[in-house]
């Protein structure tokens, strides 16, 4: 087997001939040949169906998940397409305290088309009977914006014991730090807009399942929606793939460094980071997680506390999105989260860690001066 950066270089190029680019530009057509009346069907027909710029991305994620790759439009275009499959012949299952967005398309546009919404925490003790009649079960973890971490394994045996799918939004972890279909999931998916493409120019999303009729299934479903992504944000995601590998080295340290030197800050409470060995989500990460990640999380005293923090800082942004070349910072509650109006998400990127980590303890050294 190689090595993640072998296959994150070298994903989807295939060998290519003599006289071939090594890096091929963008398929940009939405039509193509036909032939005759009686030639048989071309793999590609029409730009709703097929691309071979989304092929290449699909074969080099795919081989990182460890199943069959398709693409969407966005992570929520991937997610909307996973929460559907539940349909009416079952309840569905999501994380109360996952991504909200997925809370809201499923109780504002599925719930009212008679799909039953219930809703359990990533950790702790799920009510009795949660999974009775259940379609489908999707886990985030580690968890958006609270970084809590499910036992993936454990989830699955249960959700299979009902007779449901288990789903695994694995955005925050990447292909790279954990493999869900590996450790029993039915579907992994994730928003490829965040540490995937990497560099903050992409909204793209996909969906990974290692039963190819559930692969033509969700194919289908993309054609008929319409939740196909631009050759141009493939081809982008694609490029941005092959320094995957290297820039989740470089943010992971970033995040075990700052979340370490911001631990003792007398502003900084609630400091959560998977990696930290004294971290409540750290053993069972440990097990199922191949490699850390760039996002943490802390809690400053209140809403004017983060203003004050992102208006001191020279490197970190006020963005809400994580997984980019540069750290960025986003407070949670702002979007309707449950959590404390001072939550901050925090994505490390990957600057030098002794600027980052001098520039974000001045930011907190400037809140309340």
């Amino acid at each position: 087997m190689t090595g993640d950066g072998t296959r994150c270089v070298h994903g989807g190029h295939g060998g290519g001939v003599v006289g071939d680019p090594l890096h091929p530009g963008p398929v940009l057509s939405a039509t193509f040949h036909l032939g005759g009346p009686d030639d048989p069907p071309a793999a590609d027909f029409y730009g709703r169906a097929g691309n071979p710029t989304w092929r290449a991305l699909e074969d080099a994620i795919g081989e990182l998940d460890g199943g069959e790759c398709v693409l969407f439009a966005s992570g929520m275009a991937a997610i909307a397409a996973v929460l559907r499959l539940a349909g009416r012949d079952g309840a569905l299952v999501l994380p109360s305290d996952g991504y909200y967005l997925a809370r809201s398309l499923a109780h504002g546009e599925l719930a009212p088309l008679g799909v039953e919404v219930r809703e359990v925490p990533t950790v702790g003790e799920w009510p009795a009977g949660v999974l009775d009649g259940a379609a489908l079960v999707l886990l985030e973890t580690p968890s958006n914006p609270g970084l809590d971490v499910a036992d993936i394994a454990a989830v699955a045996a249960a959700a299979h014991a009902a007779g449901a799918l288990l789903a695994v939004d694995n955005t925050t972890a990447t292909p790279l730090g954990q493999q869900p279909l590996a450790l029993g999931a039915d579907l992994a998916v994730a928003s490829d807009t965040k540490a995937l493409a990497g560099h903050g120019d992409v909204v793209l999303g996909h969906i990974s399942v290692r039963n190819p009729a559930l692969a033509q299934r969700l194919r289908e479903a993309r054609a008929r929606g319409g939740a196909v992504p631009g050759p141009m944000e493939a081809w982008l995601a694609h490029r941005g793939l092959g320094t995957l590998d290297l820039r989740l080295a470089r943010q992971a340290a970033n995040a075990a460094a700052v979340a370490t030197a911001i631990a003792s800050h007398p502003v900084v409470s609630d400091v959560r980071w998977p990696g930290l060995p004294h971290d409540p989500a750290h053993a069972v990460a440990a097990r199922q997680m191949r490699r850390w990640n760039g996002v943490l999380r802390f809690t400053l005293p209140c809403e004017t506390a983060v203003g004050q923090f992102l208006a001191a800082s020279r490197l970190v942004a006020s963005a809400t999105s994580f997984g980019g070349l540069r750290s960025s910072a986003d407070r949670r509650e702002r979007w309707g989260d449950d959590v404390a109006p001072g939550l901050v998400r925090f994505s490390a990127g990957c600057e030098d860690e002794q600027d980052l980590v001098a520039d974000v303890l001045a930011a907190l050294d400037a809140v309340g001066a």
